[in-house]
């Protein structure tokens, strides 16, 4: 009797035992402190596209998702402003060169004939004046007539030398033509109306605007039709070949990610596929992300650090906004 209650005081006491580790075993599993996982998000380098010039969307050559090399034409603007300045400038260029023109080949013939015989009828007032000055001279001299119409006869030789001299200069310019400067003036006009027209089609190349890089259309902002102005966005371009994820790590949780270190990632979108990132930025962010310390003792703020980090080897399927763990 004594000892079957030996052997069942034995039994409870090995199961309450067996009780007690199943409990500190489940108490362990489910109140163990969790490894900290750290989310990021993958991110891309993007370039915004948007014109010099203020128009009209007439049409756009891709959508959003289409993929674009550098140089591809993605919009075309409606400026009809600029085509009327450019008939300006092509006119104002126009007027120049006949200007020019007129500045190299000189004066007309006719003008030229006409100069000439100004000059010739002059040489005849020269010639009859002075011979009358020389029969007044000498009926001067003799007393027959007075001084006074002496020197009336010299005066008018005196202006038809002068009459003569100034024709002379007339045919002269004539027959020569515009001057060095006229001449440089001219060209001038020429080459300012050349640089007018030059701006104008510079400007009529910013209604087709080109993709500068390669990548993916990922938003297109206005419609077909729509009035854009001068440096509106138009569109985005994403290149997904320059990729890397961002995460905000605590400071008491950056452990060994140091500048150029490599740290292991998953990918839950891609079947948690492990990555392999280099850390190649590293900062603190603002005290709006430091968190800040309840005890007064014994406890301290925590920074919190921007890391970004780089594949090592290039993620196929991988996105921008995707979410990349890191334990």
């Amino acid at each position: 009797m004594k000892t079957k209650e030996s052997t069942n005081l034995l039994l409870g006491l090995i199961t309450l035992l067996l009780v007690l580790v199943l409990i500190s075993v489940i108490g362990w599993v489910v109140f163990k402190p969790s490894e900290p996982v750290i989310q990021g998000q993958a991110e891309a380098s993007e370039v915004r596209v948007s014109g010099k010039l203020a128009g009209r969307i007439l049409q756009f050559k891709v959508e959003e998702g289409s993929q674009v090399t550098a140089g591809d034409t993605l919009v075309i603007i409606e400026s009809p402003e600029l085509n009327a300045k450019l008939e300006q400038a092509n006119a104002a260029r126009s007027a120049a060169q006949a200007q020019n023109q007129k500045a190299i080949n000189g004066v007309r013939s006719e003008q030229i004939q006409a100069a000439y015989e100004m000059w010739q009828k002059s040489i005849v007032g020269v010639d009859i004046a002075q011979k009358s000055l020389t029969r007044v001279k000498t009926l001067f001299e003799s007393g027959v007539v007075p001084a006074q119409k002496y020197d009336e006869v010299e005066a008018q030789y005196k202006a038809a030398v002068a009459t003569e001299k100034a024709a002379k200069s007339q045919y002269d310019m004539a027959v020569n033509g515009a001057q060095d400067e006229d001449k440089r003036a001219a060209r001038a006009l020429v080459e300012k109306a050349d640089g007018a027209i030059s701006e104008v089609k510079a400007y009529l190349k910013e209604t087709h605007l080109i993709a500068p890089i390669s990548g993916e259309i990922s938003d297109i902002f206005p419609q077909r039709g729509e009035l854009v102005g001068q440096g509106s966005p138009i569109m985005n371009i994403v290149d997904l070949d320059d990729m890397w994820v961002t995460f905000n790590v605590r400071e008491n949780l950056l452990g060994s990610m140091k500048m150029g270190s490599e740290i292991k990632a998953v990918i839950p979108a891609l079947d948690n596929k492990e990555v392999t990132l280099k850390v190649t930025y590293l900062k603190a962010l603002g005290s709006y992300a430091t968190w800040k310390a309840t005890k007064t003792t014994g406890d301290f703020d925590v920074v919190t650090f921007e890391v970004r980090a780089k594949p090592v080897e290039k993620i196929a399927d991988l996105r921008p906004g995707m979410t990349v763990l890191m334990k």
